[in-house]
């Protein structure tokens, strides 16, 4: 049987990683052929893989709009692309805003190979409409989180749970000679110079209050760059806790098995650390517009994607007005004197990542999507 070729759809760097190791995941089962749109680490499995992450990877709608004739004239090239190449399928990883405009357009083209959708958009959270529309769409969705496969099969989609890939990567990076630090707490504001401006100042304050109490506490940080960790370095030493608080010792997978506690922003992060075994709190702020917009059009309850999980307040969630250095300093002042609160959070994050699958989330995604081939005429 000849090779089934698959143009794979990627437009950010998380998406380009997954993107790879779904390809490696195939190529280990032989008698696949790649081609499509990603960034260097699909490129450098298959010659045939454009890098555009450059130009892909925007934030933000203000950003999308300034490039808004590229994208359009990207779809068209991709389309034009697809309809040369006739590829036996078509692999979207996450990116929605262009990836289900180009699902529609190659339907309504009349393209016939199989659409399969691998690492679900967020529908859930802010706009459960497309879920109806992607059934419409999709052959078959691949999710990595167990909630979204009874979401999706709702209506009509096949579903397939693959495993969060978190849960691999985390067990490469964890380190079973790495002992807890009770008195060491972790400061973790984000990778963005925007979070780090907001949440970062609360949390040195709370550190500041916490050493009233405590007097032998440390404290930890790094920054996702060497610029942001030079930039969390000086507001540190503006601060005046240069000498309690050290910052960029330690990779942030590293602080998160070595703290005792911490306090971190909203993100990934916030699964690294459950996944790692952190006990800790959250903390967000946006601009007080883009929190009434978010309130109004958010369809879940929590903002923590562990309390989405878990469907309640396993973690603490300190946001808006209540993500001061006083709400920090409460909530990890609790964590550090309540043991028994400390112990049953850390039992609860145990419970929530085992949700995510037991490993193998990339090799599950490619039998996944070498079982929608074998539905293919």
């Amino acid at each position: 049987m000849k090779d089934r070729s698959i143009f794979l759809v990627a437009g950010e760097i998380s998406g380009d990683t997954h993107g790879a190791a779904l390809m490696r995941a195939l190529e280990a089962q032989g008698g696949w052929q790649f081609s499509g749109l990603g960034g260097p680490e699909m490129m450098r499995i298959s010659g045939e893989v454009e890098n555009w992450l450059e130009d892909a990877a925007v934030l933000g709608l203000w950003e999308v709009l300034k490039k808004y004739s590229y994208f359009s004239g990207k779809m068209d090239e991709t389309a034009d692309a697809i309809a040369s190449q006739k590829p036996d399928g078509i692999v979207f990883i996450d990116y929605p805003g262009f990836n289900l405009r180009l699902a529609k357009r190659l339907r309504d083209s009349g393209y016939g190979g199989k659409l399969i959708y691998y690492i679900s958009p967020q529908v859930w959270a802010w706009k459960k409409g497309r879920i109806k529309t992607m059934a419409e769409l999709l052959d078959v969705m691949i999710c990595i989180f167990p909630f979204e496969k009874e979401l999706y099969e709702q209506s009509g989609l096949p579903t397939i749970f693959s495993g969060h890939p978190l849960v691999d990567s985390m067990e490469e990076v964890r380190d079973p000679s790495i002992a807890r630090d009770d008195s060491l707490v972790a400061l973790l504001p984000g990778s963005r110079e925007r979070e780090i401006a907001t949440l970062f100042p609360p949390m040195l304050e709370a550190a500041k209050r916490l050493l009233n109490d405590h007097p032998g506490l440390r404290f930890t940080t790094t920054g996702a760059t060497a610029v942001l960790t030079a930039k969390l370095r000086e507001m540190t030493v503006e601060a005046g806790l240069a000498d309690k608080v050290s910052v960029g010792e330690m990779s942030s997978y590293e602080i998160m098995q070595t703290a005792g506690v911490g306090v971190v922003a909203s993100g990934t992060a916030t699964l690294e650390a459950a996944c790692l075994g952190l006990p800790y709190c959250l903390t967000y702020k946006v601009a007080w517009l883009t929190a009434v917009v978010a309130r109004r059009v958010m369809s879940v309850d929590y903002l923590g994607i562990v309390n989405v999980l878990a469907n309640r307040e396993v973690v603490r969630e300190l946001l808006q007005q209540q993500a001061t250095g006083e709400g920090i300093y409460r909530e990890l002042n609790r964590l550090l004197t309540d043991t028994e609160a400390r112990n049953a959070l850390k039992s609860e994050l145990s419970d929530v990542v085992a949700m995510l699958g037991a490993g193998g989330a990339h090799e599950g995604a490619a039998t996944a999507v070498a079982s929608a081939f074998k539905t293919a005429s």
